[in-house]
């Protein structure tokens, strides 16, 4: 699913605009990244917590000349899904029935 995906669900279970929808997706994603920018922890119950991780800086290689390179040290965003998520995600949702069908017709 993509981002205009998404827009294109909110617009069409919310019965909003498209454009109403966008701000919608749009600020939710600006919030999480802001508050993630400042170092704070955001949980959605039921779905999953994001946080940052500082990663140590290391030395690494230019893959393509072999030459080291110093990385430094940055903050990772991550994602930790809740368990319901997991519990959803490994069950799926229970199938629909199969299509009843009507038994052949006989030839007499």
């Amino acid at each position: 699913m993509t981002k205009a995906d998404l827009i294109d669900e909110v617009s069409r279970l919310a019965e909003l605009t498209r454009k109403d929808s966008e701000v919608i997706v749009e600020t939710i994603f600006d919030s999480i990244v802001r508050s993630l920018r400042v170092g704070d922890k955001i949980e959605i119950r039921g779905f999953g917590s994001f946080r940052t991780r500082q990663r140590k800086p290391r030395v690494g290689r230019n893959p393509k000349t072999g030459d080291r390179v110093e990385v430094p040290a940055k903050k990772i965003p991550f994602f930790k899904p809740s368990k319901e998520l997991k519990d959803l995600v490994n069950t799926g949702a229970p199938e629909a029935p199969p299509a009843a069908t009507a038994p052949p017709p006989t030839v007499q």
